[in-house]
């Protein structure tokens, strides 16, 4: 069975690793002359939106799915057309909308902070007085890894001319302005949704997962979360997603983003691929969220999502020490990713897998110690 993979980064490779050995094999369409995936199948190497190259690509696939969200909704929708895409085009141009996510987690019941579009000079006083200071002001679209927001606080100035300076700072592009969250922890909830012919859809979840970031970036994740010693929060996150899949009939892995805050979980996000905050469950789980979206796309059953234990994953960012000093600590798990240091960029990361959070401890704290970030 031979899978397409819109985009050949870091995920796509992690995709390979994990559908080479159930048989499976990849193309990858990629601009990129060297990317991460590239030894894992074969690449089309093209923009995401040239004609020829899709032609190329979509050429004898049985499914196609794709491993970052902002895949143009042109090249979405062509594909949809002519082979089985998941997730469905409708599910990606959600995720690419700020608002558009927003709403739907809105209208479904799932709870958020207050938000008003801004598209233009004329409609920021009217955001804030929907969203007073202190807010958060993001693009509507492209923003990743802490790119495209400013924390606005209240200040000398009036609150329209600060979220006017900001606007103007991210390019006068279309934003939201959501109201801050004053939260106690960041958390995901990783899933995984198959349809599978005769037998009806399925779905799996993993642990919920804790997440650190540093500016703007993931640090580290735990899982299961230790915030959530009675498992209410992942029975909150667990029936959210589930209820986000079923509307969007979606297929595949998703990873919803949440706050934790005294009222309970607030939505912050969705990706609807496979994601950073789930990178452990490669060592720490029966079946990886890369196996199971594969499984899922190629409309296999699914499987288990039991965990080894307790999880820790650090991400290595801007430039990989040592892999010899990495690997002296007990029970770490490095994966590099075959790209060269550049401040900022993520090269890799290491998982730590064990019986119980505090037989981590020690290894996660030397870890920590280990490794510097560039950012």
């Amino acid at each position: 069975m031979k899978i397409g993979v819109v985009g050949g980064g870091q995920l796509g490779r992690m995709l390979g690793l994990a559908g080479l050995p159930l048989g499976f094999q990849f193309r990858f369409l990629e601009p990129s002359a060297d990317c991460p995936a590239a030894r894992l199948g074969e690449v089309i190497r093209a923009p995401y939106h040239d004609m020829d190259g899709l032609e190329r690509f979509a050429q004898d696939l049985s499914f196609a799915t794709y491993e970052f969200e902002n895949v143009p909704a042109e090249t979405a929708q062509w594909l949809s057309e002519r082979l089985t895409l998941a997730p469905t085009a409708r599910a990606l141009s959600i995720a690419q909308d700020r608002i558009a996510e927003k709403t739907t987690f809105r209208d479904l019941g799932i709870p958020v902070q207050n938000f008003a579009g801004i598209s233009s000079a004329g409609e920021i006083e009217a955001a804030v007085l929907k969203v007073p200071l202190p807010a958060v002001l993001k693009t509507r679209r492209l923003g990743y890894d802490g790119k495209g927001q400013r924390v606005l606080r209240v200040g000398s100035t009036d609150a329209a001319s600060t979220v006017r300076t900001a606007w103007n700072e991210l390019g006068k592009v279309p934003c939201i302005l959501e109201s801050f969250v004053a939260f106690s922890a960041e958390v995901s909830m990783i899933a995984v949704r198959a349809r599978n012919p005769g037998h009806g859809a399925s779905i799996a979840f993993y642990p919920l997962t804790q997440n650190e970031h540093r500016d703007g970036i993931l640090w580290k994740s735990q899982a299961p979360a230790p915030c959530d010693q009675s498992g209410e929060l992942a029975e909150s996150a667990r029936a959210h997603v589930r209820t986000l899949m079923e509307s969007l009939d979606y297929v595949g892995v998703i990873a919803v983003e949440f706050f934790v805050t005294d009222a309970g979980l607030v939505a912050n996000e969705m990706a609807p691929r496979v994601h950073n905050s789930g990178h452990w469950t490669t060592d720490g789980a029966v079946t990886s969220q890369f196996e199971n979206h594969l499984r899922a796309v190629g409309t296999m059953p699914l499987g288990s999502t039991e965990c080894h234990g307790a999880s820790v994953m650090i991400n290595l960012v801007g430039r990989s020490p040592i892999a010899s000093r990495i690997l002296e600590i007990p029970r770490a798990k490095l994966h590099l990713y075959g790209k060269g240091p550049r401040p900022g960029r993520k090269l890799g990361h290491v998982t730590l897998t064990g019986p119980t959070a505090h037989s981590l401890a020690a290894p996660t704290a030397e870890l920590e110690r280990l490794v510097a970030w560039d950012l």
